[in-house]
């Protein structure tokens, strides 16, 4: 019998989610937020998340890990474009499994529907960041063959500086 938890087990499931599952992405969104030690940085609520995902124009996607139908895990992606390479990516933003269902494969299924979706996408690359901290997360990634970016660094507007920056050129 296969391990739970094993691509090759039938209590395990991916799926797109679904308008009705907002709720449950934000508790899992709220989780993850708990373990990165970011929980105050949250201001997403189930009304714009559910627009944001599931409406006229939605911005990301989400694809649900599921065992014995169950949310255990997460992964929340949407396309970027490579003006290198021509061709667009795909940039997952969040990916997270509860403690209770780490250690059976479940990450590297997610990353691997993932990078499934990037092939058939026609995408170059398949790309993420994640907290220097988080020196388990980092030996993953490198075992399934992933290289980190060093030589980049990550900047971002928010908040006041963005509003400013929008603001910038009005006369």
């Amino acid at each position: 019998m296969p391990d739970p938890g094993s691509p090759t087990h039938p209590s395990i499931q991916l799926r797109a989610a679904r308008p009705d599952d907002t709720a449950q992405i934000l508790d899992l969104i709220g989780e993850l937020a708990a373990f990165e030690k970011l929980s105050h940085e949250v201001v997403a609520d189930e009304s714009t998340l559910r627009d944001c995902l599931f409406g006229e124009r939605p911005y990301a996607e989400v694809v649900i890990a599921e065992r014995n139908g169950e949310a255990v895990g997460f992964a929340l992606f949407f396309h970027n474009f490579s003006t290198f390479l021509g061709r667009p990516g795909i940039y997952l933003e969040d990916l997270y499994v509860r403690p209770e269902a780490r250690g059976h494969g479940l990450g590297q299924q997610l990353l691997a529907h993932l990078a499934k979706l990037a092939v058939e996408r026609g995408c170059g690359r398949l790309e993420w960041c994640v907290l220097d901290w988080n020196e388990g997360a980092i030996r993953f990634y490198r075992r399934l063959g992933a290289v980190s970016m060093d030589e980049w660094t990550t900047f971002r507007l928010t908040g006041d500086a963005l509003e400013a920056m929008a603001h910038a050129m009005d006369i």
